[in-house]
């Protein structure tokens, strides 16, 4: 399965790297590229680590609402500002809100990694229950989302990682999970089945 963190990186997201390392886990960051900008150390320390490192977009704005040319901006931005800390430039895309439609998914020109389980961690900012949606709501194939930008979040994570490796799993990026499929171009993908 793959656990994926959405709108850093942030504050807290080097704490979410030491854990994610001294559990030998990889994740899936969908940064925003506004907060690229200041955090270019942690951004290279997602790449040398292994994590896979993805778009969701420049400011975080409800896309099914703009204009192909302005997604397509949104998008961009973040890809050069990814690229130019890390030298990684990201294959894969999440819509900000899960809220896309056939012209975002046209304008992007990426595959959108959508969810299986959202652990609503940014509604909640509960460690138990983060705890417990991570570990028991998660399915074989699935991906999992969570923000990096809540110290709930990122205090949850030991338990979350120790629990889904006693469930079995394994966490691997969301390339890692896909790879044996082809991922086109503004579709979506919410589980490997």
């Amino acid at each position: 399965m793959a656990i994926t963190f959405d709108d850093g990186p942030g504050e807290h997201t080097g704490q979410l790297l030491d854990r994610l390392k001294e559990s030998g886990a990889r994740a899936t960051f969908f940064m925003l590229g506004q907060n690229v900008r200041g955090n270019e150390q942690l951004v290279r320390r997602m790449a040398y680590e292994g994590h896979e490192l993805a778009n969701h977009t420049w400011s975080h704005p409800n896309l099914t609402g703009m204009s192909s040319g302005a997604v397509r901006s949104e998008v961009r931005r973040t890809q050069r500002a990814i690229q130019q800390a890390s030298g990684v430039e990201p294959k894969v895309f999440r819509p900000p809100y899960g809220a896309t439609d056939a012209q975002v998914g046209r304008a992007v020109g990426m595959p959108q990694i959508m969810w299986s389980v959202d652990s609503q961690d940014w509604l909640h900012h509960n460690v138990a229950r983060n705890v417990s949606a991570g570990v028991k709501s998660p399915k074989p194939g699935g991906v999992v989302l969570f923000h990096d930008i809540h110290h709930e979040t990122v205090n949850a994570a030991p338990k979350i990682l120790a629990g889904l490796r006693e469930r079995g799993f394994t966490l691997v990026t969301v390339s890692e999970l896909f790879q044996t499929r082809t991922l086109k171009p503004g579709s979506r993908y919410t589980n490997l089945w």
